[in-house]
């Protein structure tokens, strides 16, 4: 899956990944490779990446939407 980090100010991160986790509204969800497609707002918290080596990075967000369609996702935070 491709993932794109994107604050007001500059993209954070783009690469391939197995695993996002974010903090959804509603609670925390993670979207792994053939994920329906889908739109959801976050909250303040931490967004664990796995990439496709087995790398492990946290991202700390203030907030934001993803989105995620046909194995892309796009997050788009407030900050980080």
């Amino acid at each position: 899956m491709k993932l794109e980090i994107i604050t007001p100010g500059k993209k954070i991160y783009s690469g391939e990944v197995k695993l996002v986790q974010v903090p959804g509204t509603k609670g925390s969800f993670a979207i792994l490779n053939h994920h329906a497609p889908i739109i959801s707002t976050l909250e303040k918290g931490k967004i664990k990446v796995v990439e496709e080596s087995g790398k492990i990075l946290f991202f700390e967000i203030e907030g934001g939407v993803i989105e995620n369609k046909d194995n892309k996702i796009i997050i788009l935070a407030e900050s980080a």
